[in-house]
């Protein structure tokens, strides 16, 4: 399984405020960049497979709606993040 317990915790340790803190908007994006990476380069390889290209559409979408959040609640988070994660829009 590419992810695991051990990896969702770094990435909320990395990006969030604390590994347990799942619910923060810097540590969700994170892991929704972190799987989009994945689903990408499975689709590099697999090009007709469309559940998982329909999935990859669907978490971008969350991942943007997220980032809008962010973006009207607190510019400088938002920032941050992009610079962390290297997006842009």
């Amino acid at each position: 399984m590419y992810l695991t317990s051990e990896t969702k915790k770094d990435i909320f340790q990395q990006y969030g405020k604390s590994d347990i803190d799942t619910g923060s908007s810097e540590g969700q994006i994170a892991l929704f960049t972190f799987r989009i990476k994945h689903l990408t380069e499975h689709l590099k390889a697999n090009k007709k497979d469309k559940v998982t290209q329909r999935s990859l559409v669907l978490l971008v979408g969350k991942r943007r709606k997220l980032l809008d959040y962010l973006h009207h609640k607190e510019i400088s988070r938002y920032r941050e993040i992009i610079k962390q994660l290297g997006l842009r829009k």
